[in-house]
């Protein structure tokens, strides 16, 4: 039978303190999966951890940058046919204080912080398109607004 699980998070780091937002690209190095493929910060919720705590640990080891504010946005499921797993991503936007330095994990062999219409056409996956315009759309101001109290989780 075909498991369903929500063991990955997928954050969408963001600096928002300019006239235009910046999004974090990640080019994947070699010798990991998909490699050179530009996505977002990506990775497993570990058994002991929340998916929020696991986005917070995922930006730190993949970017060394720290989170100044996170919401959740949505989820995004995926199969991964070698696992018979319906994978469910738990998706979150990080707004991260200037001049959002970047120390790249192993994982990643560039990095770019991208204008919002740039970043949509780099990212590789269709979903990740999809999920930049869900964040714009509840969080163009900066914030979630009126339902700043369900979204945001720090």
């Amino acid at each position: 039978m075909t498991r369903v699980v929500p063991g990955v998070v997928d954050v969408y780091v963001i600096r928002p303190y300019r006239a235009a937002w910046r999004v974090l690209t990640l080019q994947r190095a070699g010798g990991t999966r998909c490699p050179g493929a530009w996505e977002t910060v990506h990775g497993h919720v570990e058994s002991s951890e929340t998916p929020e705590r696991a986005a917070l640990r995922e930006v730190r080891e993949e970017t060394g940058l720290e989170v100044d504010r996170l919401y959740n946005v949505t989820v995004q499921p995926f199969y991964l046919h070698r696992l018979n797993t319906v994978e469910l991503a738990v998706v979150f936007a990080a707004f991260v204080q200037e001049p959002g330095l970047v120390t790249l994990g192993s994982e990643h062999q560039a990095y770019e912080w991208l204008p919002l219409e740039m970043a949509r056409k780099r990212f590789i996956w269709p979903r990740s398109r999809t999920a930049l315009d869900d964040i714009v759309s509840l969080l163009k101001r900066g914030h979630a607004g009126a339902v700043e109290d369900v979204l945001r989780v720090l």
